[in-house]
């Protein structure tokens, strides 16, 4: 068989177009404008420029509570028959938290107006509005109650059918003494006296009934200046305390702090009787559980007692020879490492050994 001619390689083949190369925008330099340093500005331009971005910035901070997105929230109006001690500044609560503040209390014709700010609170359209004491010294807040299926307009008041206010006894005492004083109270005994003679020929009871209503009122009277007093001074107590009113509200959360606390520490010493009381628990089942290890074990101690008592005398007697034993033994091996030993009658007097005279005593006085 003929192998095949070999094929011979054909022409190489020619390289590739070389790509067009695009033409390179010219980069033009701009001129920026120079910025002059501040040193080299109008001095007065530049005062005046700082001086209405403080004033600025003081308003801005004045007036923080009055702009759209961090102020004191939505506007409201509602009227009262009376303004009951409500101070702009005072607190708006909903069931007790607080939700605004009032921004101002004014005279509308014969109705009180009072605007609001709520922050973080749905107002209904059927909202209730009512003036409440927040303490015992007469401060007050504005509380709402918000009702309704859709949401308040701002721009549509509260009326006064849908507000109340409190009755302040402190107002009630201050007019009771101006009109105890505008008060003749020796025309109105006089009075009372001349009815009674009127009435003295009526039946016992009735007559007995407006002496002792002249007697009353001869005896206000006689104490008028007194009561006066009494009252001038009940009126300068409630301003005393009504001036001291954040003492006293201090006074009250430092209670309220040691109430606290004191609760704390009783739930504290409630848990650890509450432990104790396990202890005990897991300490008697214990016992009742290896009753019948412990009882043999403690009966057997008993006796070893019992032993001890009866050699006392023999262990008191072991322990004074072992005194003098252990002192000896201490002198034998105390001086290196080595033991003392003395022999004595070893050797005897025909091999020329020395004896002591008095008998196998220590060479040495004390012994050792």
């Amino acid at each position: 068989m003929t192998a095949p001619p070999a094929q011979r390689p054909g022409p190489p083949a020619p390289p590739p177009p070389p790509r067009p190369r695009r033409p390179r925008p010219s980069r033009r330099k701009i001129a920026r404008p120079r910025i002059r340093p501040l040193r080299e500005r109008n001095p007065v331009a530049v005062a005046i420029a700082g001086l209405v971005l403080i004033a600025a910035i003081a308003w801005v901070a004045f007036n923080a509570n009055n702009l759209p997105f961090i102020g004191g929230g939505t506007g409201y109006t509602a009227y009262f028959t009376e303004a009951a001690g409500l101070t702009p500044g005072n607190e708006v609560r909903i069931a007790g938290v607080t939700v605004g503040r009032v921004t101002g209390v004014s005279l509308a014709g014969n109705q009180v107006k009072v605007t609001f700010e709520v922050k973080g609170a749905w107002v209904g359209d059927e909202s209730t509005a009512a003036i409440e004491i927040r303490t015992i010294l007469g401060a007050k807040y504005l509380a709402l109650d918000p009702l309704g299926a859709a949401s308040q307009d701002p721009s549509q008041p509260i009326p006064a059918s849908r507000t109340a206010s409190p009755y302040d006894v402190t107002q009630a005492f201050n007019q009771l003494g101006s009109v105890f004083q505008q008060l003749d109270t020796a025309t109105v005994a006089k009075s009372l006296e001349s009815i009674a003679a009127a009435f003295a020929n009526t039946p016992p009871a009735v007559h007995q009934a407006l002496t002792g209503l002249a007697s009353l009122s001869g005896a206000i009277a006689s104490q008028e200046t007194e009561i006066a007093s009494l009252l001038r001074g009940t009126s300068g107590v409630t301003s005393t305390l009504a001036s001291e009113d954040t003492e006293f509200q201090k006074l009250f959360s430092d209670g309220n702090l040691l109430l606290a606390e004191l609760e704390q520490q009783q739930q504290a010493i409630g848990s650890l009787l509450t432990g104790t009381q396990a202890l005990a628990t897991q300490l008697s089942a214990l016992v009742n559980n290896d009753n019948a290890t412990l009882a043999p074990m403690l009966a057997r101690l008993s006796q070893v007692t019992s032993v001890l008592e009866q050699n006392q005398a023999n262990l008191n007697q072991a322990l004074q020879l072992a005194g003098p034993y252990a002192n000896l033994l201490g002198n034998a091996v105390g001086n290196g490492r080595w033991f003392d030993a003395y022999l004595c009658g070893l050797i005897p007097r025909s091999y020329g050994g020395t004896q002591p005279a008095g008998g196998c005593m220590p060479p040495k006085a004390g012994g050792g």
